[in-house]
């Protein structure tokens, strides 16, 4: 039923959707804030959570022999094709891919969520996957669409060009939404009757629509909107991966994989996260700045960098998070 324990699935549900929703009101009542608040997610949650990323990719022998390529070539390729982009298109080419890119990797991220809590509790499974699927992905769809349609023109104070999205559409797509959603809550109802309510995932699912109808819907300001569901991704991003560090070195201290497994025992979350942003700090504000001042200064080009990093960052975890992989699901403890 639970990924770890009701204290620990109850801050990875409900207290990280709170303090989102709650900055998303603070900002709309003091705009003022939203920089210092913007500051204080990148610095302790987005760029945190990207180097989380890396505790599985080459903070120990194995992961890095096992993950090789996406360590050494892959950032090459990666950053080769990000700048190539800018200085063919411009910048506002990188905002607009970061745009829909970290819509999907949200979206995709929040499915494997779900799908740990759905192998947590054999009551979260359904008959129909395809039905599953339609219904998981209705919100954050028609989220998109809705953005897209609106066309804000800026995003965090940048060009943003979108896919053209006709009225019609988002109205058809609101009209499905609605059908799918109230199909679950349907659905979940009979279970509850029937004595087979998968509680903690259908809290889950709730969080899920929560967020993104929130995200996507709610917010006039498309910024607004991204950073209130940012900060819910990166939050939920770094405690998963600390669990999963937890669970993967549960027997101790792994001589093959010393430091990781040592600042991942459970009475050391202290030092695992400050670890991380030890490396976050030397790796962000040390190297890329130092790259960005000595050879092609400005803020541009600093977003460019940092993107490179976030790419990569969409790639890795496209790769390495498959619950459906039987060392993930071992480690995770779902069943079959």
């Amino acid at each position: 039923m639970w990924l770890r324990s009701p204290q620990f699935d109850g801050v990875f549900i409900f207290g990280i959707l709170g303090v989102a929703l709650l900055t998303g009101l603070v900002i709309v009542q003091r705009p003022e804030l939203f920089v210092p608040i913007l500051i204080f997610d990148l610095w302790f949650l987005g760029y945190h959570h990207v180097i989380s990323t890396y505790t599985r990719l080459w903070f120990d022998g194995k992961s890095f022999d096992e993950h090789r390529s996406l360590v050494v070539p892959l950032p090459l390729f990666v950053a080769a094709g990000t700048l190539a982009a800018f200085y063919a298109f411009g910048l506002w080419i990188i905002v607009s891919v970061y745009f829909y890119w970290q819509w999907y990797h949200y979206t995709r991220q929040s499915w494997g969520v779900s799908r740990a809590y759905r192998g947590k509790d054999r009551e979260a499974l359904y008959d129909n996957e395809w039905l599953e699927r339609a219904i998981f992905y209705a919100v954050p769809i028609l989220g998109i669409l809705h953005r897209s349609n609106q066309d804000p023109g800026k995003f965090i104070g940048m060009e943003l060009r979108v896919i053209s999205v006709p009225s019609a559409v988002v109205s058809l797509a609101t009209g499905v939404t609605i059908g799918l959603v109230a199909l679950w809550v349907l659905r979940r109802i009979e279970a509850w009757r029937q004595g087979r309510l998968a509680y903690v995932h259908t809290a889950y699912m709730l969080t899920h629509f929560a967020i993104f109808g929130v995200g996507y819907l709610a917010f006039a300001d498309v910024t607004y909107g991204w950073l209130v569901i940012n900060m819910w991704h990166n939050a939920q991003y770094i405690l998963f991966v600390w669990m999963f560090n937890t669970r993967r070195f549960k027997d101790g201290v792994d001589p093959e994989a010393r430091f990781i497994s040592y600042i991942s025992q459970p009475q050391r979350l202290g030092l695992y996260l400050a670890s991380c942003l030890t490396i976050t700090g030397i790796l962000y504000w040390g190297v890329l700045r130092t790259i960005d001042w000595l050879f092609l200064a400005g803020v541009s080009t600093t977003v460019v960098l940092y993107q490179v990093m976030n790419f990569h960052h969409y790639i890795v975890d496209s790769k390495i998070w498959k619950v459906r992989k039987e060392p993930i699901r071992r480690t995770l403890g779902l069943q079959g």
